[in-house]
């Protein structure tokens, strides 16, 4: 072999190798490690034209619609975890509408471990990165305590009602 077809048969596998981390960067795994940043590695007109043209992936779930914010049209509202039972919000105890009107308005709230950290050790809610939830008291008529009813939110809105202490999770469906 001459060293010019060694020097483009080297360049033929970088070219490969390149494209292969830039299809890594750029595609959703499921996980929720964050991927370096697409254009540290590659240059931006391609990390960009390929977040253009896939766009955002239709089997992905959205989720719920932040407290305090009209909840998409008829049909609109995707669950973050389909595999979550839901909850019609008008269904949940009247404390517990309570708790997500305090939440909505950012306080006060009765507790003072309310909006602490849910760390999500049992794995009942979609795995997401330390301190993504948070978890509310929901008041429980004649406890001498805070109770087992909780509300625990997500980063992006979503909102979970449990009424064991977290032994079960229903995600909140704010249309009904």
């Amino acid at each position: 072999m001459t060293s010019k077809n060694r020097l483009s048969a080297l360049a033929a596998v970088l070219i490969c190798a390149l494209a292969a981390v830039v299809g890594y960067l750029l595609s959703d795994d499921g996980t929720d490690r964050p991927k370096a940043a697409a254009s540290a590695s590659a240059p931006s007109s391609v990390a960009s034209a390929g977040a253009t043209a896939t766009g955002p992936r239709p089997s992905a779930p959205r989720s719920s619609p932040p407290a305090g914010t009209t909840p998409a049209p008829a049909g609109g509202w995707v669950p973050a975890d389909p595999a979550l039972a839901d909850v019609c919000r008008t269904k949940l105890p009247t404390q517990a509408l309570d708790t997500l009107g305090l939440i909505a308005r950012g306080g006060p709230y009765p507790y003072r471990s309310d909006g602490i950290v849910f760390e999500n050790r049992e794995n009942r809610l979609p795995r997401k990165a330390s301190g993504y939830y948070h978890e509310y008291t929901v008041v429980t008529p004649g406890s001498g305590d805070r109770g087992a009813r909780r509300v625990v939110t997500g980063g992006i809105g979503e909102q979970y009602w449990t009424a064991d202490h977290y032994g079960s999770f229903q995600e909140i469906d704010a249309r009904c």
